[in-house]
């Protein structure tokens, strides 16, 4: 018997068999032995390379249509299947339709909600309040204003996706400091600006090209850096437990100066090193610092009266740490078995 002949009776085969299926189990059984990784039809694919080069095209051909001629009355038998199923159930009393459905389940509060909402409580506490700003942003006011012209470098580390030529997906929550100082100028502010930011970047187990952020500004009169590290120790005592470790090193900011991060022991690894804190025990929760007196211009302040910090926190690598995240795109794949554990 050829390959043709072969065929042909396969497909015969299969279309007596599918008749006489009356059951969901059967109809498994039936998809798997012609149609699985080594069905009958699968095994009749494989062979087209033993045929002379002048009859695969026919060969081919003729399975597919077959192929589709099987799908088809697979899925019109697998209906039929199921509706005498549902008729044979309400038939046997085995469900009573009259009672009332099933109740859907509440959802709850995504996790980096509930991380906005513990920080805003902390800063709360700390009499700061919540400004919000707009996720497409000037040109002018996320870059330029914060002391960030068109040929600095710094433009290179926060690339991102531009809406037309003077208007783009804010790259950081910096802006809202230009923005509540010119609206609030020329009384003093302690605010927190949360929001999502955009960035063409690598996706990896600790960044994303979206993700939130926690802006902090105070500007007043005799503000230092030590009010500053108070600021943000005090924070991570109450965000991560009073017995995190945190130290302080110097940076670079364009729109502070002097700059400095803070980072925390890693949680995950307890300092030991791991791929979320690159192996350093350390993870960065944030950059500050002082801020900039252009920027302070900028707002309408004048630094030699006025002074002021900035802070700039992430949401979800904080909870990454407080949880034990190990995989900051989790947080956005919309898996509910990860989602149903916070």
């Amino acid at each position: 018997m050829d390959l043709f002949e072969q065929l042909e009776q396969v497909r015969t085969e299969a279309l007596d068999n599918l008749v006489t299926i009356d059951s969901q189990v059967d109809l498994v059984t039936w998809e798997k032995r012609y149609f699985g990784r080594k069905g009958l039809v699968t095994q009749q694919l494989r062979s087209i390379g033993s045929l002379p080069q002048e009859e695969r095209k026919t060969f081919g051909q003729r399975l597919n249509d077959i192929k589709q001629e099987l799908s088809t009355a697979y899925e019109a038998h697998a209906q039929q299947v199921k509706l005498a199923e549902i008729e044979a159930e309400l038939a046997s009393g085995a469900v009573d339709v009259t009672l009332p459905g099933r109740a859907v389940a509440a959802g709850h509060l995504h996790l980096t909600t509930q991380t906005l909402r513990q920080i805003y409580g902390i800063f709360a506490k700390m009499g700061f309040e919540v400004y919000e700003a707009p996720d497409v942003e000037l040109e002018k006011l996320n870059f330029d204003m914060l002391n960030i012209p068109a040929y600095h470098p710094a433009r290179d580390m926060w690339d991102t996706f531009w809406v037309d030529e003077q208007r783009l997906l804010r790259t950081h929550t910096s802006p809202g400091q230009v923005r509540v100082m010119r609206e609030r100028y020329p009384e003093p502010i302690r605010v927190i600006l949360p929001g999502k930011c955009y960035r063409y970047e690598q996706i990896t187990a600790r960044s994303e090209h979206q993700f939130y952020q926690v802006e902090g500004l105070a500007v007043g009169r005799n503000i230092t850096m030590t009010d500053l590290i108070g600021t943000l120790t005090q924070f991570t005592r109450m965000f991560y437990g009073a017995s995190r470790t945190t130290r302080v090193r110097s940076s670079y900011f364009p729109f502070t100066e002097p700059s400095i991060e803070v980072d925390t022991d890693c949680i995950l690894c307890g300092g030991k090193g791991c791929p979320v804190c690159k192996y350093t025990g350390w993870l960065e929760i944030g950059g500050a610092g002082m801020t900039h007196p252009v920027v302070l211009q900028n707002g309408g302040y004048d630094p030699d009266e006025w002074s002021g910090f900035a802070f700039g926190l992430g949401v979800e690598r904080p909870a990454m740490m407080k949880y034990g995240v190990e995989d900051i795109r989790l947080f956005y794949r919309n898996d509910l078995r990860f989602l149903r554990q916070f």
